[in-house]
């Protein structure tokens, strides 16, 4: 059986993320530290830290999971931005250590008016004074699979592969893929041929072993079109196929799936609950 969750908003404290994702069904967990679209962030507190970390406990809810700021970019040529953006992803793994979050989500970055050669040296760069900075953490970071827009990093498995490859500690790194991320950078996965072939793909350039997360959500946008917009499960371009041989695969039943898919309620129905029964049926 799958290990399905969802991302849970902090709103009224961690533990509430744990309490939501109970209530919707999830096994599994991901939530932000912080506001992802500020640099700031109120420090956590011990009892904060504990409340968390007894409510995941009390209602057996694992694996969570930390998705880093959106403002973080690795791969800046900007000097300042690039300091400003180690800095804050220090301080994500800090924060996710005080809460026993093994693993931190992060965008590899865009290179913006460099090149792609070059980008992916300063993702490589930054992640090694990341690393001089929490190396005593357990806390690790896992690079996450992108849709290809603008000059963002990540869309083909071969950047993570090169990023990884070009630090001094590739033990600290790992990989979550996305799955509508994937399909928008053109990885097909619409049939079993399709999917054998990307996963192939994706085991020769990363490793499966390094696979420690996967987002699961449909895509509003094209195969391809290198747009990320996520859509629930089996109403997007996707359709219902990819899910249903991800789900089936063996090599990924111990790796926590997390939804992204847009929230709210349908027919008086959360819709994390009714995109986690449509995956649970599939399997």
């Amino acid at each position: 059986m799958a290990v399905l969750g969802a991302h849970q908003s902090i709103a009224g404290g961690y533990h509430k993320a744990a309490e939501h994702a109970r209530r919707t069904g999830c096994d599994c967990v991901q939530l932000f530290t912080k506001n992802n679209n500020q640099w700031r962030a109120k420090p956590i507190s011990g009892d904060e830290a504990a409340m968390f970390g007894a409510a995941l406990k009390r209602l057996k809810v694992k694996h969570p999971l930390s998705h880093a700021s959106y403002l973080i970019n690795l791969a800046s040529p900007d000097a300042e931005l690039w300091k400003k953006s180690i800095d804050s992803f220090v301080v994500e793994l800090q924060r996710a250590e005080l809460l026993g979050i093994p693993y931190v989500v992060v965008h590899p970055g865009a290179y913006t008016t460099s090149s792609l050669e070059a980008g992916l040296k300063r993702v490589s760069a930054a992640l090694d004074e990341v690393d001089r900075q929490t190396r005593e953490m357990a806390a690790m970071t896992l690079l996450e699979t992108t849709s290809g827009q603008g000059s963002c990093l990540g869309c083909r498995f071969a950047h993570l592969a090169e990023i990884i490859d070009g630090v001094a500690s590739p033990e600290r790194a790992a990989v979550c893929v996305d799955t509508c991320h994937i399909f928008a950078a053109g990885y097909a996965l619409g049939t079993e041929k399709e999917y054998t072939a990307t996963m192939r793909h994706l085991d020769q350039t990363v490793g499966l072993g390094l696979v420690k997360a996967i987002h699961v959500n449909d895509s509003k946008a094209k195969f391809g079109s290198g747009v990320d917009r996520h859509a629930h499960i089996g109403r997007g371009e996707m359709g219902l196929e990819p899910f249903r041989l991800l789900l089936a695969d063996r090599r990924f039943r111990r790796v926590p799936m997390y939804l992204e898919t847009p929230k709210g309620e349908e027919a008086g129905r959360d819709l994390d609950e009714s995109n986690l029964e449509v995956l649970r049926g599939l399997g």
